[in-house]
């Protein structure tokens, strides 16, 4: 089979004010980065329209590290969508330049599901990645240049919360020192790099409702404490403003096309394992404006992307999926029930057998939000009939709809059953009004147990002495109602990323706490999660490389 580059070359692009049009967006509105990438301006959002259209989530269960396959399958069920007559839209998050040159080469999907232009979609897209660096960072610089300026009066901070960012995978930069050289250069500090995705500018960008919201968050953002143990924010620094104007155009969504020409949004990029894991509210918004049918997804497993997804942005939002669909693989299951890495490709009934506790366990934590459940199987060429069919067996013991799907080598011809199977479990079963894991009013600590016992299955949780400080300073804040976003690996329920299949018994260790005034959420740190990823020993950059004027590599 072709790679997903040369998949993606070989499909004529249709100029992106066509695409559009097609779905509805007035011609003149569209704001072109190019022939084939727009941004879409706000207004156009009709709140009345979304009320009537239908969302969906895919998610996953606890992926490897070679992932599960959650956006291939999210465009994948558009493209099949609209194969079948409906009128459907993804909305996807943005890529980050980290994953793109260390692990992944590339995350727009792939095979005959794919996001388009790839190559653009990867790398510098519309530059929303780099406002957001910008921002960030002219934020530490204003910041480092207030309490150089106030260095001696007693205007000056005695406690300092906000680092930079860069997107890279970075890991010297995790923990550094700056303003060495001589008082010119600054106040020594000790600060440290959080990569973009975790940037709490990121996390605004991502839940703002329009241009007011985001600069009301940005001036609410937290920077650190005065000696009168008094809170500094942007506000307090007078550049609310300044920083909002960085983001203007960066807040609009990202119109692109599918391989097969039809609408997608793809907006923002928070990271679910140290972030709330989901693209904008508003290309969400944007998307059930114009689609009957909208996909969306959220990152890494259901424990960690669909928790945040459910408490944190259909909350903040006011949005309730119509469906869940959970994505599994052969490769993911075995993993789970035992099987070596190395061998998780070999047939292995009773592997899959052993992994689908983990799946059950994802469908329980689903079903707890109110969701009705489907089970789709991303198909690759390794699995076997056996295999497949004891997951579909399984999923008909449990009365749960389960479908496979081989969009990845088929497009939507690939999806046009698991398109069936929703749109007829959205007209006779749809999910019932959206349940959260705790309420606004629980303390922070309640909301922590309720997260790392129902969804995780943690026997207990443990705080360090920061931690403890930091939930003090929340409360006098009087910030407590503020949803919780769980920083952990992706890997495990457990704070541990080798203990596969469904961990039992475990205990969860609460390391810091971080404040997210402006985007409104408390990210708790667990285990030895980091903000600023590592590079592993054969990164994906080795690969990425210009030959004759075309990119390879990215797949």
């Amino acid at each position: 089979m072709k790679s997903d580059i040369e998949i993606a070359r070989a499909v004529p692009l249709r100029k992106i004010k066509e695409v559009a049009t097609d779905l509805g967006i007035p011609r003149e509105e569209v704001q072109n980065y190019g022939k084939y990438i727009a941004k879409i301006p706000l207004r156009l959002i009709d709140e009345g329209a979304i009320k009537k259209h239908h969302l969906i989530l895919v998610t996953a269960i606890t992926p490897t590290k070679a992932g599960i396959g959650k956006t291939t399958v999210s465009i994948g069920l558009a493209l099949g969508l609209n194969r079948i007559g409906k009128k459907a839209v993804v909305a996807l998050r943005e890529p980050s330049l980290g994953p793109v040159f260390g692990m992944k080469g590339g995350a727009a999907g792939g095979g005959y599901a794919q996001v388009l232009p790839m190559e653009n979609i990867n790398l510098h897209f519309t530059g929303d990645f780099h406002a957001i660096t910008s921002a960030h960072n002219t934020i530490t610089a204003l910041l480092d240049n207030y309490i150089y300026q106030t260095r001696d009066s007693c205007e000056g901070l005695k406690e300092i919360k906000w680092k930079r960012v860069l997107d890279v995978n970075d890991r010297s930069l995790r923990n550094i020192v700056s303003g060495l050289g001589g008082q010119a250069n600054g106040i020594p500090t000790e600060t440290g790099f959080d990569i973009t995705p975790a940037s709490e500018i990121m996390a605004i960008l991502c839940l703002a409702t329009d241009l007011d919201d985001l600069k009301r968050r940005i001036g609410n953002i937290l920077l650190g404490y005065t000696y009168n143990d008094e809170p500094f924010t942007v506000k307090d620094l007078g550049i609310a403003g300044a920083i909002t104007v960085l983001l203007k155009d960066a807040l609009h969504p990202n119109l692109v096309q599918t391989t097969e020409n039809t609408a997608a949004f793809v907006h923002g990029g928070p990271f679910a394992n140290i972030a709330h894991g989901c693209n904008s509210i508003l290309a969400t918004k944007m998307a059930l404006t114009y689609g009957d049918y909208v996909i969306t997804e959220a990152g890494f497993g259901a424990d960690l992307g669909a928790e945040k997804f459910f408490n944190i942005k259909c909350r903040k939002a006011g949005l309730s999926p119509q469906l869940t669909v959970i994505v599994a693989t052969a490769q993911s299951l075995k993993l789970h029930g035992g099987v070596a890495e190395k061998r998780i490709k070999e047939p292995n009934l009773k592997g899959i057998e052993s992994g689908l506790a983990n799946l059950d366990k994802h469908i329980d934590n689903m079903k707890t939000f109110g969701q009705q459940v489907i089970v789709t199987f991303n198909r690759f060429e390794t699995d076997t009939e056996e295999e497949i069919a004891l997951v579909a067996q399984h999923c008909r013991q449990r009365g749960v709809g389960f479908v496979v799907n081989n969009v990845f080598a088929e497009g939507g011809n690939g999806g046009k059953e698991l398109a069936e199977l929703v749109v007829d479990t959205i007209e006779k079963n749809p999910s019932g009004s959206l349940r959260y894991t705790y309420e606004n009013e629980d303390s922070v600590k309640d909301k922590i147990s309720k997260v790392s016992e129902k969804i995780y299955g943690a026997s207990s949780v443990v705080y360090t002495t920061l931690a403890e400080k930091k939930l003090k300073q929340i409360e006098s804040l009087g910030i407590s109602h503020y949803p919780i976003c769980i920083a952990k690996t992706q890997y495990s329920f457990s704070s541990d990323p080798k203990a596969y299949g469904v961990a039992k018994g475990f205990e969860l260790k609460v390391r810091d706490i971080i404040i997210n005034n402006g985007a409104e959420m408390i990210v708790i740190i667990m285990g030895e999660i980091m903000r600023m990823p590592g590079l592993p020993k054969d990164p994906q950059a080795k690969k990425i490389d210009i030959v004759d004027g075309e990119i390879e590599g990215l797949s």
